[in-house]
């Protein structure tokens, strides 16, 4: 039997652009598409090297709807069907052929050209999970296929948030640390920052914790892996911040394979609604996959060549590998060190083709007294115009405005004593 549809087309809201939707990632299904033209051919096969379809294994082949029912007189059928169909009432005969050999709770997603709110009724009365309009591009396939496995009334996925320095030194876990602390503290988001740097990170010393466990018995366990697990290991920093922390030593090796911290990620999206990982500057297997599996990315640098060598580089691979995605963003850091020749932004953002979200200016005495101090500038002086700048780097990132605080008057306390009556 195919599973049930969702709401009929007249009743979707418009969708967001590609770039702005936040589409979460399918788990690992099997999913096999039958194709009659060369084009959604191509926008499926497209669709399976994006991100979100990275754990689903897609098979494409030719022939529509006969090529289906065929397939299936003597084979299981998957997780999820795609089948492109043109015409109508063949659409519909061979639907009800197809449930005839089709296994309980396979889903179907059609992609057709005619455009009719009867036939898409017509559709769900038959079990169909999608009707898409062709022509598709790839964003279409991996929307629909996604949104198959995240109920409407499910709490949402959480975002994944990488942030990585261009080079050593450049302050980038400094600026992650903040960034995470505003998404917390200003736009008011349960949010858990993962250090990832194992061996050196600073995340502890920045926020003043020194937990016995942390990211590195996730990793070294990846079968105890579970929400309970996790939640057992994370830090509280404040009400809506917590920290998963690297223990920062070197009794280990930390060699990992490229797929050592999916296990974490996932469970760490199914409990909160924005993860922060300080990415360290490093380039193997695992660092390139956690960049491009986030769902957003901030690249820091310093003001000369060899951060802007980086950021042209690291900007030009995640754009090409996540065609999907909105590109990477970047900031500026240390801006302004005293005799030191730098690149103006100008030439930053000419180069890269982007414009940096912001440009932090070099202030040695605020910033090494926090970091000295395991606080955030926030804490060091709450006024400072660097905490504006965090959180336009965090609203960029979430896509989120600033949490309005309600303003007091003089008659609050009477108010909130008959409200406690």
């Amino acid at each position: 039997m195919i599973s049930y549809a969702r709401q009929t087309q007249e009743e979707q809201p418009e969708a967001p652009s590609p770039v702005e939707e936040h589409i979460a990632p399918a788990p690992r299904v099997s999913v096999q598409a039958f194709c009659e033209t060369v084009e959604t051919a191509a926008a499926v096969q497209s669709a399976g090297e994006d991100r979100r379809l990275g754990k689903a294994h897609l098979k494409i082949q030719m022939g529509g709807m006969a090529a289906a029912i065929e397939a299936y007189r003597s084979a299981p059928t998957p997780n999820v069907i795609v089948l492109e169909s043109d015409a109508r009432n063949d659409l519909l005969a061979g639907l009800d052929q197809l449930a005839t050999v089709c296994d309980a709770g396979t889903r179907v997603v059609v992609i057709g050209r005619i455009n009719d709110v009867m036939l898409y009724r017509e559709l769900v009365r038959r079990g169909v999970s999608d009707y898409v309009l062709a022509p598709v591009g790839a964003i279409d396939v991996v929307r629909s296929i996604c949104n198959l496995f995240s109920a409407p009334e499910a709490k949402a996925v959480g975002r994944i948030i990488a942030v990585v320095g261009a080079k050593g030194g450049v302050g980038a876990s400094t600026i992650s640390h903040n960034v995470a602390w505003a998404i917390a503290r200003d736009l008011a988001m349960d949010a858990v920052v993962a250090d990832l740097d194992l061996a050196f990170g600073t995340a502890g010393l920045d926020y003043n914790q020194d937990p016995p466990q942390g990211i590195a018995d996730a990793v070294f366990s990846p079968d105890r892996v579970d929400t309970a697990f996790i939640d057992r290991l994370l830090s509280k920093c404040t009400d809506h911040l917590s920290l998963l922390a690297a223990p920062a030593t070197l009794d280990r090796v930390y060699d990992f394979g490229s797929d050592a911290f999916d296990a974490v990620f996932d469970t760490l999206r199914a409990t909160m609604p924005c993860i922060v990982l300080d990415v360290p500057h490093q380039w193997s297997g695992w660092t390139k996959r956690a960049l491009i599996g986030a769902d957003d990315i901030l690249i820091v640098a310093a003001p000369d060549l060899a951060n802007l060598r980086n950021t042209k580089n690291l900007f030009d691979l995640l754009k090409a590998a996540r065609p999907n995605d909105r590109p990477p963003l970047y900031c500026l850091n240390q801006v302004g060190i005293p005799k030191r020749p730098e690149i103006a932004a100008a030439e930053f953002a000419k180069a890269i083709e982007s414009q940096p979200v912001v440009s932090i200016p070099f202030e040695p005495q605020i910033f090494g007294s926090a970091a000295n101090n395991g606080q955030m500038i926030a804490e060091i002086s709450a006024n400072h115009k660097s905490i504006e700048m965090f959180l336009q780097i965090a609203q960029r990132l979430t896509g989120r405005s600033e949490t309005k605080k309600q303003k007091s008057s003089l008659l609050s306390p009477l108010i909130d004593k008959l409200r406690g009556k």
